[in-house]
């Protein structure tokens, strides 16, 4: 075997290709284990595929991604072993077209009804030269990119919850002056009606706006800097399961699974109290709403190496308030943290908003996983040395 210039095994192709010239034996047609000693020790996953894409070696590490063995999948279609291949064939059609290394960035793999992956995929023609011809033998380097996605969209969120912020504290305030007007003209109007019938419909104008300027209060609260202390996280959780208990003393069961061996943190008790209620109360409405009992758990963990809001925290508190609800519908969950969007008739879409920002001001993130029957809410916050 040869090296060709400017061929697949350039100086620009991903190591694990490089590393492949050196494992494979001169003139060898055989992609087997034996032949291939040094790909097992390798942390990458790798899938060799023949001309006719037939699966003819898998490395240990694409055996614990795929859950499966070298010795079920040798010799199969990868179509077998892949439930959808479309943006995977994508990659190998560009690579045997270039012949050069080609990566789809997010490709989503499904290997069984229970496993799906987000991963990165790299392919590599392979050429073992004998004269013109061409093996049309395929290199597939897989790599996890859940963790890449989760932190892109935790940033995503940070930035749209600012912008969201400001556009709402903005407009807010745009809108608490013209209802002191309208409440007041509403009150002049009232006292010089002479038919008392009449003071209904001044009555409606006042308590409209009340509910206005209540709704406007809501939208500026978050803007009020903590109160920091130091607090110890369960009490929280216990006060927001004892408001739980009062607001909804049947059909709700509220679980714990406490981690005592938590540190306390700083923050302001009353807005985090808030936040982990307007979670729970989403909870409790979800399950109620539903027409049958349910149960809510609430767990604390203490988590190692985070990042938070572009920092790097050694340790961190991480909350989780799960529910066995029917779930949050599809097309709410990209905008479940936006303002005035509500999945429940009647809510007034602030809840989350609210908690949200709550959050992101004591340096935190609040993300979710949400599916029918269990509906997850996860609060990381930083245990910080003051």
């Amino acid at each position: 075997m040869t090296l060709r210039a400017g061929g697949p095994f350039s100086l620009a192709a991903p190591p694990v290709a490089r590393f492949l010239l050196q494992s494979i034996t001169t003139g060898t047609r055989e992609m087997k284990s034996p032949a291939l000693p040094g790909l097992d020790l390798l942390a990458t996953a790798v899938v060799l595929v023949d001309a006719e894409l037939t699966v003819r070696y898998m490395n240990p590490a694409a055996e614990n991604l795929f859950e499966t063995s070298n010795t079920n999948v040798a010799g199969r279609p990868l179509d077998e072993l892949f439930a959808d291949t479309a943006v995977l064939m994508t990659a190998i059609g560009q690579a045997r077209a270039t012949t050069a290394s080609y990566t789809e960035h997010d490709v989503e793999i499904e290997v069984s009804e229970r496993l799906r992956l987000h991963l990165s995929c790299t392919a590599t023609a392979i050429e073992l030269n004998s004269g013109a011809a061409v093996s049309g033998e395929m290199l597939l380097e897989f790599r996890h990119i859940d963790k890449q996605l989760k932190i892109a969209r935790e940033e995503r969120l940070l930035d749209e919850g600012q912008a969201t912020r400001e556009l709402i504290r903005n407009l807010a305030h745009e809108i608490k002056n013209p209802l002191g007007g309208i409440r007041g003209a509403a009150q002049l109007l009232e006292r010089e009606l002479e038919r008392p019938g009449l003071h209904e419909y001044t009555q409606v104008i006042m308590n409209e706006a009340d509910r206005l300027q209540s709704l406007v209060d809501r939208l500026l609260t978050p803007h009020r800097l903590p109160q920091p202390a130091q607090l110890n996280p369960h009490e929280v959780l216990e006060r927001v399961r004892s408001l739980i208990h009062a607001e909804f003393p049947q059909g709700v069961t509220i679980r714990r699974d406490y981690d005592v061996s938590v540190p306390r943190i700083w923050g302001d008790k009353e807005q985090l109290i808030q936040a982990v209620l307007n979670i729970a109360r989403n909870a409790a409405q979800a399950i109620s709403g539903s027409g049958h009992g349910g149960e809510i758990v609430f767990r604390t963990r203490v988590m190692r190496q985070v990042t938070l809001a572009r920092r790097r925290h050694r340790h961190a508190v991480q909350l989780e308030i799960t529910d066995d609800g029917p779930g949050i519908p599809a097309g709410l969950q990209e905008r479940v943290f936006h303002p005035l969007v509500s999945g429940r008739a009647g809510g007034s879409g602030l809840g989350l908003t609210l908690a949200q920002a709550f959050i992101i001001q004591h340096h935190g993130i609040v993300s979710f996983e949400s599916a029918p029957g269990s509906t997850t809410f996860t609060i990381l916050l930083p245990v910080e040395e003051r």
